[in-house]
Parts: structure tokens; sequence; C-alpha cells
């Protein structure tokens, strides 16, 4: 005869699943921190993904005939915003791509891992233009070229300056919301583990 009482059979799943909450809980604090190593490899898939969103935008804009010398005139500004759209939202997925890399692989804190996969972008461009400045390589940019706007000088300099906040802010949202969706997989896998789903019978 079992000397276990009938009440105690049901207990080690609930007592699985508190386990569980603890463990995850703990882990959080324990690895919840900044993952560097993590955050890198997320800026190089951001870095490459935005490269690629870039090349096929602009082979999508070469069929259509929206790029290319032979503008008239009256179409210049309209280009050059559009232009400065298809960047902002080129570089939004590929931050999102890189900060859900960083997520994935950091498990836990994806913001934080997000936020650490822009500051990785601001510290190796401060270490680029620290170094072509030293080495006397730092390109003049032809903005002007570059918006496609016949303007004055002031007027592109505020253009100018708005893209460069909004290429922050852009990498920056990216790379957190991608941090997000990364670090949500491992806790759909924790609740999976937590309340498996149940199987099918024949």
């Amino acid at each position: 005869m079992s000397t276990v009482p009938d009440a105690e059979r049901t207990q080690p799943l609930p007592d699985l699943a508190r386990a569980r909450s603890h463990l995850t809980a703990a882990q959080s604090r324990r690895f919840g921190g900044i993952r560097w190593g993590s955050a890198f490899f997320g800026w190089v898939i951001a870095m490459t993904m935005t490269a690629l969103f870039l090349a096929l935008a602009g082979v999508a804009g070469t069929a259509l005939g929206l790029v290319g010398p032979a503008l008239d005139p009256a179409a210049l500004l309209t280009t050059g915003i559009a232009s400065a759209v298809v960047l902002l939202v080129a570089v939004l997925a590929g931050y999102y791509c890189g900060g859900y890399v960083a997520g994935r692989m950091a498990r836990f804190a994806g913001a934080r891992q997000g936020v650490a996969v822009w500051l990785w972008t601001l510290l190796l461009a401060v270490v680029a233009a620290v170094a072509a400045a030293l080495t006397g390589a730092l390109p003049n940019l032809p903005l002007d070229e570059l918006f496609r706007f016949p303007m004055s000088g002031g007027v592109l300099s505020a253009g100018a300056a708005a893209l460069v906040v909004g290429l922050l802010v852009v990498t920056l949202v990216g790379a957190v919301l991608g941090g997000l969706a990364g670090m949500r997989y491992h806790r759909r896998v924790d609740r999976d583990l937590v309340a498996p789903a149940p199987v099918a019978e024949d």
C-alpha cells in the first residue's frame, strides 16, 4: 500500500511550474545585463541587412526609372524626400534584424541588447571618424548630390541635420524593438516548458 497521500500526487506539475518561474526570474537577475558580444554580432547583422535593403531599394528604383541622371528639375525635391524615406525605412528594418539577433543570443533584457547594438553603432562611428580624421581620409560628402536638392546652404544643412537625427532615432527604435522580439521567443519557450501544449491523439 502506498504511503503517499492522494493530495500529494497532484503536486509535481504545479511545483515544476513554480520552479520554472523562479528559475527564469533568477536567471533574468543574473544574466539580464547587457551582453556586449551578442550586441556586437547584432550590430554586424544590422549593418549587413541595412546594406542589403538599400541595395534592393536601389535596384528597384533603377528598374522603375526613379534613379538616374535624367531627372527633370521638378522631380528633384520629390526624389530627395523619397530617398530619405527609403533610407530611414531600410535602416529601421536592418536594425530591427540586428536587435532581434542580439535579443535571441542574449535571451534576457531584449531592450537593453537593442540599446547596446545602437551604442556599438555610435562607438564604431566615432572610432571610424577619428581614424579618418587622423589619417586625412575623411571624405568630403557631396550632400547636394546625396539629397539631390537645388537648395541654399542653410536649408540643406537643416535637412542634413534632420536626417542625422532621424537616423539616430530610427536605429535606436529598430534595435530596441528587434531586441524585444528576440527575447520574446525565449519567453514563449519558457511558457511551453511550464505548460506543454496538448498533443492531439490519433
